[in-house]
């Protein structure tokens, strides 16, 4: 793309807007060297990182980057095999731990499908020793202490220098205050030196670094620290001489991995660009537009990047159409209508987001030129047609279909008749060979050109004359008026002479009548158009209105469906309670067994009507949310429709209960609680079940085979529990030989447990001395 366009179109001034967006001088580098592209693969990539990142802020809205700088010196110093300073490390530790922040973060990304983004991020390496190494490199410019043993050592010994001289100098200061000038230390070519008066200058010995302007004081480093002095200075030069190793050395560690941190902080740079180009859109209200291999060009409100209120215009230049021929007053914005069409076509072939409507589509054009302002040139004693006609010539010359042409005022600065003729000799050239062209013109000829020829469209800039002011609106497939006889008589011309002016222009009488009645019907389809889109809208909010409604309504509905299954629910619950107390009275009058007197509640359930499962239930999920189990509390296990009490609250969140004489482990979900008694009434319970299809059946075996000791223990307690429950004779326990600590356990626990009536290992053939066989009163 010529650079010339660039200019002319001011496409560096959009660049500006992408700059201040940007948060690494890799990525403003890249912005400044950004260009239009031709490649139209290259563009679609460009577009597809910039729906990968619209994408990423919609689940990760807080995405960002920090500040890196430009570490390309630094990395041509390296391949030199040279040591690089403390600020050059800095930037690559800078770029080292930002590529580990965003390996880190493509790693943790969820529900995001990338298109081209995943590409760079998989691109980024990292390497955690050389940050190890680098943490020995402080943000404030200087070498930590830990650096090397040796660092540390010198820089002990020139603390302790210090604190020695320090003291030797407070020292004095007390003892000699009397001929001192000041009772603080100064100091002097990096000397601590006393301000002694010039008269007792001879009482303190030592090194004068200074005099004073008056000569009343002179500075004297007593002869006390001068050794102390030079001992730290010879450690400082020491430690200098260090930190010019520990350089050395860590320069030749990032040697190695030269070209790798290089393309991480390119990747880096990319992808603040490509956040940038999200944010640019996300202000400006921009949109990623639609390739075309056709040059069919549809801006749906289309605005120009560098006016503070710009009005939005459709234009369409489909693929059929070769020429658009723009008429009508000046200061209309037809010229600004033109740099919009051709600087939205250089932003969106530098993969840029183009101000307009989703929906919008660009061709792409190889080169585009224009011919736009004044051309007159002094230097080479050109005038302003002269000027005009050297650069339309250079254009024609190298014009092909491939490329978009753009002319202002075309054929101006000549005789008007000889100017409107060259003008359509000139569009009618690039018509026959293909090539698309946009112009702007004042020349009435042109309109009747634009009319009659095919593939040819007039357009004109909207006009007010009840303001006398533009209205900057796009007018496509309506030639433009002057408007000055309306002009002129709004301003106060005599009515005598403009029908005098108007029998001067007869013959255009017709024509500009033709102009007046289709600027009527275009503004009336708008009106239409206008009218459509706000009942559009209106459409949109009823639909909504009904909607909200039809929930309520939904909503009701389910209230009124959930009272009535409570209800239903609560007449189940007395009658499951009158059951305990007759299965309690018989548990007192008779010795049954635990698992006889289960068997029977299981009986006595089965003569209920199944109830209805409550557990997508909102209203029941909001009440059992809001109301919190307890230790104490009385409980109904749902799988088994027993009751019990909670008794603890393990740390994993489970609950034990006590069921009759079984003692049970139990998730939260499966059990419900019991409603409080009030004071005059029948207790009452709420009970959530489960369908009985998803039940599983009881296991005779637990293999605790690789289990840590606490989960097989649990597991083995909530196994004997169901085992009992479900009136089982006989189980086996596989717990392996190992160590014997899980085998020593098991024995210990079923030696315990007063349900168990015998217990010892298996068969040979069956497991052995890795599986104990039980059986359960």
């Amino acid at each position: 793309m010529n650079h010339k366009i660039l200019e002319i179109l001011e496409f560096d001034k959009v660049k500006k807007l992408l700059e201040n967006l940007l948060l690494t001088e890799q990525g403003l580098e890249e912005v400044r060297q950004l260009s239009p592209m031709v490649d139209i693969d290259r563009i679609q990539q460009a577009f597809d990182e910039s729906r990968d990142m619209a994408d990423l802020f919609v689940h990760y809205p807080h995405f960002t980057l920090a500040t890196t700088q430009e570490i390309g010196p630094a990395m041509r110093r390296l391949e030199l095999e040279a040591d690089l300073n403390i600020l050059e490390l800095l930037a690559v530790k800078r770029i080292l731990t930002i590529s580990k922040e965003l390996a880190d973060f493509y790693a943790n990304l969820e529900n995001v499908s990338l298109r081209q983004l995943d590409k760079l991020f998989e691109k980024i390496e990292t390497f955690p020793s050389l940050q190890g190494t680098l943490m020995a490199v402080n943000e404030g410019g200087f070498l930590e202490d830990f650096a090397s043993e040796a660092l540390l050592k010198i820089r002990r010994k020139i603390q302790e220098a210090e604190v020695q001289v320090r003291q030797v100098m407070q020292d004095l200061l007390k003892a000699k205050a009397d001929m001192l000038s000041d009772s603080i230390l100064a100091s002097r070519n990096g000397r601590n030196v006393l301000p002694v008066k010039n008269t007792f200058r001879n009482r303190i010995s030592g090194v004068v670094h200074d005099i004073s302007a008056s000569g009343s004081t002179v500075y004297i480093e007593p002869r006390a620290v001068v050794a102390l002095n030079e001992e730290i200075s010879h450690l400082r030069a020491e430690e200098r001489h260090e930190i010019a190793r520990i350089l050395r050395e860590i320069s030749s560690l990032l040697h190695p991995h030269t070209a790798i941190i290089r393309n991480n902080a390119w990747v880096i740079g990319h992808l603040d660009l490509v956040r940038a180009k999200h944010l640019f859109a996300r202000d400006y209200e921009a949109v990623v537009p639609t390739l075309s291999d056709q040059q069919d060009i549809a801006l749906l409100n289309v605005r120009h990047p560098l006016l503070t209120k710009p009005v939005a215009n459709d234009l369409t230049f489909g693929s059929d159409l070769t020429t658009i021929v723009m008429t009508g007053p000046n200061t209309g914005g037809k010229t600004i209508l033109l740099k919009t069409l051709g600087l939205t076509h250089l932003m969106a072939q530098s993969g840029l987001p183009i101000l307009a409507d989703k929906g919008s589509r660009v061709a792409v054009f190889k080169e585009i030129f224009a011919d736009i302002g004044d051309e007159q040139s002094i230097e080479q004693s050109l005038s302003t047609f002269s000027s005009h006609m050297t650069h339309i010539v250079d254009i024609m010359r190298q014009a092909d279909e491939e490329t978009l042409v753009l002319f202002d005022e075309l054929g101006a600065g000549t005789d008007p008749q000889e100017g409107a003729s060259l003008a359509m000799a000139i569009l009618d050239d690039l018509r026959l060979r293909g090539i698309k062209t946009m112009a702007t013109t004042h020349y009435p000829e042109l309109k009747a050109y634009g009319i009659e020829t095919p593939h040819v469209e007039n357009a004109s800039m909207e006009f007010d004359t009840d303001s006398l002011r533009p209205t900057y609106r796009f007018m496509q497939g309506v030639p433009g008026r002057s408007n000055a006889f309306e002009i002129a008589r709004r301003l106060g011309l005599a009515d005598v002479v403009i029908k005098a002016a108007q029998e001067w222009t007869d013959s255009d009488s017709d024509v500009n009548r033709v102009i007046e009645r289709l600027e009527k019907q275009t503004l009336e389809s708008r009106k239409r158009l206008d009218h459509i889109r706000d009942v559009e809208q209106e459409n949109l909010k009823m639909n909504r209105a009904l909607r909200k409604l039809f929930d309520e309504l939904t909503r009701e509905r389910e209230n009124e469906l959930n009272k009535a299954r409570l209800e239903a629910q609560e007449i189940v619950d007395m009658a499951m309670a009158e059951s305990e107390d007759i299965l309690k009275n018989l548990h007192d009058q008779a010795t049954l067994k635990p698992h006889q007197i289960i068997e029977a509640k299981s009986q006595l359930k089965k003569l209920a009507p199944d109830l209805v499962d409550l557990s997508k239930n909102k209203v029941l999920k909001k009440a059992k949310a809001e109301r919190a189990a307890k230790v104490g509390e009385e409980i109904l296990v749902t799988a088994y429709g027993q009751r019990g009490i909670l008794t603890n609250q393990l740390k994993d969140g489970r609950w034990e209960a006590q069921v009759g004489l079984i003692k049970m482990t139990l998730k939260r979900d499966e059990f419900g609680l019991v409603k409080a008694e009030k004071e005059g009434q029948p207790q009452k319970k709420q009970i959530h079940t489960v369908k009985r299809a998803n039940v599983k059946g009881p296991k005779a075996r637990l293999d605790l085979r690789g289990k840590r000791y606490e989960e097989a223990m649990q597991e083995l307690d909530e196994f004997i529990d169901q085992a009992l429950l479900n009136n089982m004779a006989q189980v086996d326990i596989v717990h392996g030989i190992g160590t014997g600590v899980i085998r020593e356990a098991v024995t210990k626990y079923l030696r315990s447990n007063r349900n168990v009536k015998e217990f010892g290992y298996a068969p040979q053939n069956a497991g052995g001395s890795g599986c104990t066989i039980v059986t359960l009163k």
